[in-house]
């Protein structure tokens, strides 16, 4: 069994979960990029690839994951997966995904490259369904990192195959989203994703944005973790630097240096 997961701390909670039941015990794949932003024109082909990774390393040119660039590759990942499926004909794939459009999004990306592989690709969808928090309330997890180790070995019963519909029909949804190609992408339900344009968060950012001078870390702090639709905080300090050339927000301090040593305002309008 090969599992996949779209978030780092996914991986850590599928594992947990594997202690607990050696049924489940299996590879964990983890596919690191967020197809939920950034260009996705002609993705699986060389310049639509090659964009996407000259897009991302703008955002990541004054982060503290600068590095990452280099060590994000899921086209090999993929080929890896492929190559075992080819040789180990009885494996299986199950596809782990949280009600989120990061995940969405990256389901949607890897499985348009799973076709031939139909009856051994599995899903397990968490869409609007109920779960015991540490406190004994239910909730309605977005990730799958928010569910307790135990309550994983309810999920597995929902494991399901992607039916040859789904291999049909979500595809097709898939590469109107790349022709779109707008920056941003969120999950209205099911999985339906729309297309946003590249603005969609400066209002979740402006609303910590004050008159006087605050550190940019804090601004994408306060954000994270008061916004309704997720994304990252080098989405958002990359949109933190458009709002600057815009002249929108004032800045002091170099932003070679870090997220910490920058500061950001709003700009007086007089």
């Amino acid at each position: 069994m090969i599992h996949i997961v779209f978030e780092q701390t996914n991986v850590a909670a599928l594992q947990k979960a594997i202690e607990l039941d050696e049924s489940l015990a299996g590879e964990i794949v983890e596919i690191k990029d967020d197809f939920a932003v950034g260009p996705v024109e002609n993705i699986y082909e060389a310049d639509g690839y090659q964009s996407r990774r000259d897009w991302w390393k703008e955002l990541l040119e004054f982060s503290p994951y600068a590095e990452q660039l280099n060590i994000v590759d899921d086209k090999l990942s993929v080929h890896h997966l492929l190559k075992k499926l080819d040789e180990e004909t009885e494996e299986q794939v199950w596809i782990w995904l949280g009600q989120n459009q990061h995940d969405v999004c990256g389901y949607y990306w890897l499985m348009s490259q799973l076709k031939n592989y139909q009856s051994r690709i599995h899903i397990l969808y968490l869409n609007n369904l109920p779960f015991i928090n540490e406190k004994g309330l239910i909730f309605y997890p977005q990730h799958l990192y928010e569910i307790q180790p135990k309550e994983f070995l309810k999920a597995k019963k929902l494991a399901r195959p992607i039916t040859l519909s789904e291999f049909e029909v979500d595809p097709d949804e898939w590469k109107k989203l790349c022709h779109e190609n707008t920056i941003v992408r969120l999950l209205e339900g099911g999985k339906k994703i729309v297309s946003k344009e590249e603005t969609f968060y400066d209002k979740d950012l402006l609303a910590f944005i004050t008159n006087d001078f605050q550190k940019v870390h804090k601004v994408l702090n306060q954000t994270l973790s008061k916004m309704k639709i997720q994304t990252g905080d080098v989405f958002l300090a990359w949109r933190l630097r458009k709002l600057i050339e815009q002249e929108v927000l004032e800045v002091q301090g170099d932003w070679s240096k870090g997220w910490k040593e920058v500061e950001v305002k709003l700009k007086n309008q007089n």
